[in-house]
């Protein structure tokens, strides 16, 4: 190719075509070697000796003489790569001079003559360009060296420089100097080293006035200074760095990071994958940013290697982002403009985009060691707030969109389906209109029927559909997406984050909610708040902009006096002081319940039933709203609900309340209920929607299959449930469930398809098509006799579950627990129920829970659970795989959590990657067995831990969350399962003592009452008592006289005072008999006086006496036996049960036939249960079942009395009373009373009854049957 220069013409071919020497063309061409040698400006990490950290500001500098420096310093490092034993940097920076010196101690330069070259080594290697010990790439080699150059550039860009160095090996040293620009040189200084050292010291004068430079400027020096301290950072803490002769403090990565993140607010996450990569992590603000480090090299601009740590999180941290917002679309590079990274790496052979080495370029595949971030780390990073920054971003982003979409002319009619909007909405009377929001469509029909009595004109309504979307934590995306919020802006005429000074600029003049009563009505209300703080906090500081309509929760009348009450605080204190019985109470569910006559009511006295919120300021009410609705300040909200007074409520008296008494009298009380509801007992291991199930069958003792959707209905009615039944339906179905992954213990028995391991039990029928029953194990667990001694709620005047139950052994360690709640969350591990029988069992022989180790457990489970250490500790779960021949990987196992049709997917997405490592995939698996083989070509290239990575083989279950409520129904952390032990046997130990006692006093009470009957009995035959004509009062008189024991006395006898708590007193107020003797009730001695008549008999005296005989062994046997051989016998039991259950789940897995013996039994455990065999197994133990004092009043006798009903066919001889009729209501009553009996009918026949004529007597008895009851 022709030249075209315009010189050609007055020059030669000599001038115009030049050779150059190698350091010649350095010295023409520098940029191409050390970047350009001009003084530029730009921002940049520097060091502050101020401030003692690293900045980023604006500095003058010239690259060629920083690199040139760099070169030297990161000589000085690769000898740490070569000599391990190497400990010392030091280096020394003198403007006054212009002079820099770096010295190591590690392995010196050989001082000995090269034999090709004839020169000695140093002189080779730091003298002649184009040298290097890294030209073998054979060799894998971790150091900054590459391409000959490096330390001889210093050289060719200094006045001076000078090598000294010194060889142990050889015990000499060596030192030469050159000069003007490595163009002249000293000859080598050799002399022998007096002690063995090594160490190497290069001494060089920068040409300054080649960088255009006249000293060492301040900003280069803060640049060089960065540069040591980096490589106290990078070098690790084997190598102590000195600057100046002063020891540098960096001793790690660790402690370099925060050099550069002072703010104790911002994250910073470290990990040491492995011994060549270290990796820190923040958060940036909008624009990516890394600090990294290849071999000591400073690779300003990143490259390969931070793309190698980058991508795993942003795919994790993407991962995340659509498991919580599915809608919101964010890329990959959104995502990288929050990280901040920093990376400290050894690679081997490592190239770059150019010699100043700013970028590396290596592929990853070349790096000879992967950086496998763990599984704790990524959840640590995407935890951090990282999302929370993203989604911000997501939302400023979008804002203007919003405002687009929302925009509406203030005069513009407005149509919405739903909307009753105000005729004078967006007019000039607009500041003067009302838009209520509803709670539903039902609540907005009730709003309407109100509105008739206040006018059309000045009053709009809008139903909203469940719960507002919490803004504070929403992305913009979402917002766009969400037509509530959007509604609510179009109707108001609102645009987001607008300020508005008038409220004329809006189409109506405030907002009234209109929710219910309730605690998500509450929820509801603080939604709305939030939803005016966040956007426009200044509408929320206008007076009366935002108000509620508050309807009675309760309202008693009598007669045509009425009174309502808005809270229950305020009824029970009414309830406290006034005789309830004359007043008809109802208690308003929602606004539902209500009437139309009852709406205009309201409305007609709407000053009373409408309440302004206050907003007085920020300090207060903008940050009450902040800390019940930020994401981030769980830790506040802690201590918020800790300090929690039980009797904590909002008075609605008043006509204006502040929102801070709203977000702590009012929404805590939400809050509290959402930790009730998602977090369970550490008693009973129960949330309260599975206690009332439990508590509902034991109620409805339930023996026999019932449709799950019936049974939520039940539950429904006799439990106070106040949500939907398909949520029972669900928790019913969770109860039973029995796959791998669910319950070790399923309380209820699964009878159809109540879901798999295939979808996690997502796979469940409908509740209107499955059935269930009561587990055998259940009732082993929660023993019938606690029943009588706990401590039942009450609730809309009805009788619910109580507290908790005592189960034997903890449930909440069987089963675990999972559950998010407000500012709490938690997750117990579930354990082996045998392993906890026989922790009990060595704990009630003496032994303590003290050096515990369970092992978490899950029954069927055939994976892995390792112990690891650090953050309170936990567990890797490992599936399990094997390789079969070729490339075959076959996994049997998943961890748990991970459901076979969730993982077909992923493997599916593995098949159909850009680069597919999975080529085929074979399903041999089962609803409850894992069977994938999966074709990989690659696979034996993969170690088992890389399998285990790169098919999500791995999980962690982390023992750091054990949050539960206490006994005191106070929510509390424990710090590992022995506290969760030792508090769960408190409670139990103790229940069984007061079990003793009531049983004690049971059988006491029963051997008195045999013996008052004997006594009785033998009165009247021998006419010692005459009862015949003479009237009740007298008769009652004479018994008294006579020292019989009357009902009351009984009680006393009985006298565990939580067995008369459970009574409700009202009811027994209102079934006390008028009729009375002196002070005693008529009632009192009808255990005797019920008796039937064929009772007179001598016959009947033998059979009472023998009884009396069996009931005082009964009652010696029971004194004589600890509480501890009732626990054992009772955990036995239970283990028999369990064990049984098992081998029938196992057998109905594998298909196999029930076979005849001690599993016949649980073969047929769906079917009703007789009641003489459930009788059978009572006697088996100690503990019987409760009986009942049955009394009943002339009147009840004279009208009210059963007609007496022998069963021939049974064999029974019953005579029953009225209000000895069971029935549902009548549960949970003194269970004293007459034993059941039998008799056979020819015992019956053949009886020769000795008996008092006329003798108006009857006995309350009850078909065996029939279950005892509560």
């Amino acid at each position: 190719m022709a030249g075209n220069d315009s010189d050609s013409g007055t020059s030669t071919i000599e001038q115009i075509y030049q050779k150059k020497t190698p350091l010649e063309h350095i010295l023409l061409r520098p940029d191409t070697y050390v970047g350009s040698i001009e003084m530029q400006e730009n921002k940049l990490w520097v060091w502050d000796s101020e401030q003692n950290t690293m900045v980023f500001r604006q500095i003058q500098y010239v690259p060629g003489l920083y690199k040139i420096f760099d070169e030297i310093l990161v000589n000085a490092a690769d000898n740490y790569q070569r000599d391990k034993k190497m400990n010392k940097i030091d280096v020394t920076l003198d403007p006054e001079r212009g002079m820099i010196s770096v010295w190591n101690n590690g392995k010196g330069i050989p001082v000995a003559v090269h034999q090709e070259y004839g020169i000695y080594v140093p002189e080779l290697i730091f003298g002649q360009l184009l040298t290097s010990s890294n030209y073998d790439d054979t060799k894998k080699k971790t150091t900054g060296g590459r391409n000959g150059y490096g330390a001889k550039l210093a050289n060719v860009f200094s006045k001076r420089f000078i090598i000294e160095t010194a060889d142990s090996e050889r015990m000499q040293k060596f030192s030469m100097e050159w000069t003007d620009n490595m163009s002249k040189k000293s000859h080598p200084t050799i002399t022998k080293l007096k002690k063995s050292e090594d160490y190497t010291c290069i001494t060089f004068y920068p040409d300054l006035e080649r960088f255009g430079m006249s000293s060492l400027n301040k900003d280069i020096l803060d640049l060089m200074t960065k540069r040591v301290y980096d490589m106290a950072g990078s070098t690790g803490k084997s190598v102590k760095v000195f600057l100046n002769q002063k020891e540098i403090s960096i001793k790690n990565f660790k402690d370099y990071i925060d050099l550069y993140i002072k703010d104790p607010t911002m994250p910073k996450i470290y990990e040491n994958p492995s011994e060549r990569w270290e990796v820190g992590i923040s958060i940036s603000e909008g624009v990516f940013q890394q600090v990294s480090f290849v071999n000591s090299i400073c690779t300003s601009k990143g490259g390969t290697h931070v793309n190698h740590v980058a991508d795993q999180l942003i795919n994790a941290i993407s991962g995340a982002i659509q498991k919580k917002n599915k809608k919101l679309d964010i890329k990959n590079n959104q995502i990288k403009q929050h990280l901040w990274v920093f990376v400290n790496s050894l690679v081997e052979n490592p190239c770059f985009d150019s010699q100043t080495k700013e970028t590396m370029t290596l592929k990853p595949s070349s790096f000879g060691s992967k950086c496998e971030l763990s599984e704790k780390f990524i959840k640590e990073v995407v935890n951090c707030g990282i999302i929370d920054h993203v989604v911000a971003f997501a939302k400023a982003k979008t804002e203007a969109q919003l405002g687009k979409k929302v925009k509406s002319k203030k005069n513009e009619k407005i149509y919405l389906n739903k909307l009753e909007d105000a005729n004078l909405a967006g007019t000039k009377n607009s500041r003067e209109c009302t838009l209520i929001l509803t709670e539903g469509d039902s609540a907005k029909t009730l709003a309407v029927a109100g509105i008739e009595v206040v006018g059309r004109d000045k009053f709009g309504a809008f139903p909203l559909k469940g719960k507002l979307l919490n803004v504070r934590e929403a992305s913009h995306k979402q917002l766009m997406a969400n037509e509530e919020i959007q509604n609510i802006m179009k109707i108001v005429g609102l645009q987001p984050k607008k300020e508005y000074e008038d409220l004329g600029e809006l189409r109506y003049g405030c907002i009234m909610i209109m929710a219910d009563q309730d605690l998500d009505g509450s929820h509801i209300k603080g939604l709305i708040i939030n939803l005016i703080h966040f956007f426009w906090p200044g509408l929320l500081k206008t007076t009366g902009f935002v108000k509620e309509f508050i309807t009675p929760i309760v309202k008693a009348t009598k007669g045509h006096d009425s009174i309502s009450f808005y809270t229950l605080h305020e009824y029970e204190a009414w309830s406290k002081a006034e005789d309830r019985k004359s007043w008809n109470i109802k208690y308003y569910k929602g606004l539902g319940t209500s009437t139309s006559k009852e709406a205009r009511e309201y409305f007609g006295n709407i000053q009373r039933h409408r309440i302004e919120f206050l907003y007085d300021n920020d300090q207060r009410d903008g940050d009450a709203i902040d800390m019940a609705f930020n994401k981030k300040r769980s830790d506040d909200r802690k201590r918020w609900l800790a300090a929690l007074d039980p009797d904590t409520f909002l008075d609605m008296s008043e006509p204006q309340i502040s929102v801070s008494d709203f977000i702590n009298r009012e929404l805590i009380l939400f809050s509290n209920y959402d930790n009730i509801r998602s977090i369970p007992s550490v008693v009973d291991g129960l949330k309260p929607g599975q206690r009332k199930i439990i508590f509902s069958c034991f109620k409805r003792k339930l023996k026999g299959e019932i449709k799950v959707a019936q049974l939520a209905g039940y539950v429904g009615e006799h439990s106070a449930y106040h949500h939907g039944e398909q949520s029972l339906a669900t928790t019913i179905v969770g109860l039973a469930q029995n796959f791998v992954g669910s319950n070790n213990i399923n309380l209820l028995l699964p009878i159809g398809q109540f879901g798999t391991r295939l979808l996690g039990g997502k796979d469940m029928a409908s509740p209107r098509y499955i059935f269930t029953n009561l587990s055998q194990v259940t009732r082993k667990m929660f023993i019938l006799e606690d029943d009588y001694l706990l401590n039942y709620q009450k609730e809309e005047g009805q009788k619910i579950e109580p507290n908790w139950y005592v189960p034997i052994i903890p449930l909440v360690l069987i089963n675990g627990a999972d559950g998010i709640g407000t500012g709490w969350s938690t997750c117990i591990p579930p354990y082996n129920p045998i392993e906890l029988i026989q922790v009990y069992r060595d704990r009630i022989n003496g032994n303590s829970f003290d050096g515990i180790r369970l092992k978490p457990w899950f029954k069927g489970y055939t994976g892995t659970l390792d112990w690891i250490e650090g953050n309170g500790g936990g567990y890797e779960i490992k599936g399990v795989f094997e390789r079969l021949d070729g490339n075959i990987l076959r996994i049997t196992e998943l961890p748990i959590g991970k459901w076979t049709t969730d993982y077909k997917k992923f493997l599916e997405e593995l098949a159909q990657a850009e680069n597919p490592i999975v080529t085929d995939i074979k399903e041999y698996h089962t609803e409850n067995r894992i069977d994938f083989h999966i074709e990989v070509p690659t696979l034996q290239h993969f170690s088992d831990s890389e399998i285990m990575k790169i098919f999500k083989l791995q999980s962690s279950l982390s023992m750091n969350n054990l949050v539960l409520f206490n006994p005191e129904r106070k929510i509390k952390k424990y710090p590992g399962i022995k506290e969760i032990l030792e508090e769960h046997y408190t409670i139990r130990e103790d229940f069984y003592e007061k079990r003793k006692e009531f049983l004690v006093s049971q059988t006491t009470a029963e051997v008195t009452i045999i013996s008052n009957k004997v006594r009785f009995i033998l009165e009247v035959i021998n006419n010692e008592l005459i009862i015949n004509k003479k009237q009740k009062a007298i008769l009652i008189t004479e018994l008294k006289r006579k020292g019989f024991t009357t009902k009351s006395e009984l009680e006393k006898i009985f006298k565990d005072p939580k067995i008369h708590q459970v009574e409700d007193k009202e009811t027994e107020q209102e079934n006390d008999e008028v009729v009375e003797s002196g002070t005693i009730k008529a009632k009192e001695y009808d255990y005797l006086l019920g008796m039937p008549l064929w009772s007179l008999t001598y016959e009947k005296v033998e059979q009472l006496k023998k009884e009396e005989q069996e009931k005082i062994h009964e009652l010696e046997t029971l004194k004589n036996t600890s509480i501890y051989d009732m626990w054992g016998k009772d955990l036995d039991e239970l283990k028999k049960v369990i064990e049984e259950e098992w081998e029938n789940e196992e057998r109905e897995r594998n298909k196999v036939p029930a076979v005849k013996g001690k599993t016949k039994k649980t073969a047929k455990r769906a079917t009703k249960v007789p009641a003489r065999e459930k009788k059978d197994n009572l006697k088996q133990t100690t503990i019987k079942p409760p009986t009942k004092i049955i009394t009943q009043s002339d009147d009840e006798r004279k009208g009210k009395i059963r007609k007496i009903n022998i069963s021939k066919e049974k064999g029974y001889e019953v005579i029953e009373d009225i209000t000895a009729a069971t029935s549902e209501s009548s549960d949970f009553k003194n269970p004293l009373g007459a034993r059941k009996r039998k008799n056979s009918i020819e015992d019956t026949k053949n009886k020769k009854s000795k008996l008092m004529p006329n003798a108006e007597m009857i006995i309350a008895s009850e078909s065996e049957d029939e279950e005892f009851e509560l």
